[in-house]
């Protein structure tokens, strides 16, 4: 299964980072593909939805988390993260910290989608 593709959401194109269900090992594995296909992209045209519902986070997935999110910076416009209170708010708040970004966590990745193509 291609965890990482891009979606028609709206008539705008989304960038999945299905990152749900994950052990630590597999979430490391696809958090750090991600840039790969977000820096191809030019500077500020990459709308990033990731889902990390149920997935199960450790201080170094969260490592894996704060490298990638300073290495897409420069290329993503809007990001959302769905989360099933599996990632503690201390956690979440150093990636944020540590990136410079401010990455909103929605329930769903309907109102996750919602938000990336609202203007």
């Amino acid at each position: 299964m291609e965890r990482i593709l891009f979606l028609t959401f709206r008539d705008q194109q989304v960038l999945l980072a299905d990152c749900s269900d994950c052990s630590p090992e597999e979430l490391a594995a696809v958090i750090d593909d991600v840039p790969k296909h977000v820096t191809v992209h030019p500077h500020g045209s990459v709308l990033l939805l990731a889902d990390f519902s149920r997935s199960i986070f450790t201080k170094e997935t969260v490592e894996h988390l704060k490298v990638a999110a300073v290495f897409d910076r420069p290329h993503v416009k809007k990001s959302a993260w769905v989360l099933t209170q599996n990632l503690p708010k201390t956690l979440y708040e150093s990636v944020g910290t540590f990136s410079g970004r401010e990455i909103p966590i929605f329930e769903t990745r309907e109102a996750a989608l919602e938000y990336l193509v609202a203007e």
